[in-house]
Formats: structure tokens, sequence, C-alpha cells
């Protein structure tokens, strides 16, 4: 009967091996539609302090705590790949769904500023395929927001019109102004017709 026991437990994976593969599924589905995903060390944050990190995010933003090792199997083979060096110590992973990723990361930097966490800072992250060290933060940090890059854009693409209109503009009234002014005397005489010489 052991024999039995043994082939059908090799065959059924162990309890702690499912939930693992359920953990990594659900951080492959949380990277799903993930425009950033940004390692924060962690290392002596209280839940309460985790907590406020959350609730200060916006709506785009999720900040998760897992095994290092469930996120390095979730991100194998992915774009996420490059962020396997970070995946060491204690993290908190930041998940960006929006391409507003300054309005993502300052929540974070104020919590870091009002506890006056140093120390607690970010690990690393992968956005468009790079991975920007902590070092590298500055970068994303003052990346344009969408609206900012909306209002560029359509600045570009206004001008030329403007220019355009306002060089019409002139030339329509210095038309108007040259038809309004009364005719000069030279003028007048060379615009009047010349009687008719009689015979």
């Amino acid at each position: 009967m052991t024999s039995v026991r043994s082939s059908a437990a090799s065959l059924v994976p162990s309890i702690r091996g499912a939930a693992e593969l359920v953990r990594q599924e659900a951080l492959r589905r949380e990277l799903d539609g993930c425009q950033l995903l940004a390692g924060i060390w962690c290392h002596g944050l209280t839940v309460a302090q985790l907590r406020s990190i959350r609730a200060s995010l916006p709506p785009t933003a999720r900040l998760l705590v897992t095994k290092n090792s469930d996120m390095a199997a979730a991100v194998a083979g992915t774009r996420w790949e490059a962020l396997k060096p970070c995946a060491r110590g204690m993290n908190a992973w930041l998940f960006v769904r929006s391409d507003e990723i300054p309005p993502a990361l300052k929540p974070y930097r104020d919590f870091q500023k009002e506890w006056k966490l140093q120390l607690n800072d970010f690990t690393g992250a992968v956005y468009e395929g790079r991975l920007y060290g902590p070092d590298d933060f500055a970068q994303l940090e003052a990346m344009p927001t969408r609206v900012q890059s909306y209002q560029y854009l359509l600045g570009c693409l206004q001008m030329p019109a403007v220019n355009l209109l306002a060089v019409l503009r002139a030339r329509q009234e210095a038309m108007l102004a040259e038809a309004d002014k009364p005719p000069a005397e030279g003028d007048a005489a060379a615009a009047a017709p010349e009687p008719a010489a009689e015979k």
C-alpha cells in the first residue's frame, strides 16, 4: 500500500507547491496591462505604514508584498524579467497600470519624506522593457504626464496654423487699410479721365 501512496503523491503537487503556483499566477495576472513594475525596499515598514502607502496610491497603481521567489518565477520569460536582480531582500512591488508614471511614484516619495525613510527607497523598476536602477528614478519621476504630453503636442500642431492666420490677418488688414486710405492728389489726377478733345 505504501508504494501506491508514494506514486500518487509524486503525481499530485504538494500543497506548498500548489500554493506557490497560485501566487505566481496571481502575480502574472497583475502584470497583464501593467506599464511599470517597481520594487520598494520595505524592510522595517509596519503593516500600518504599508496600508497608508496603499491608501495614497492612485487607482491605477497597486502595492503588493510577495515572496521574491514568486515574483522571480512570475516575471520569468516576460518583458519584466530584467527586474529579477532586484528581487532580493524585503520588497514590496508597485504595479502601475497606466502611463501616468510620476503620479504613481509621488505618493511613495511623499511617504518617504514624511517618515524620513531614506533607506527604504526604490530598488529598481522596469518601464517599456528597460531596467531603471535606484539612481535612475529621477528620470521616471520627471516624465511628463499624459495631459502635459497632449498639451505639448497640441501646441506643436496649433502653432503653424496660428502663425499662418496671423500672416493672413496682417495681409488682410494691410489691404483694407490701403483701400480705406483717401487717394492722394497725384493718384486722383491719374485716376480722373481726361476730357475728350474737341475737333
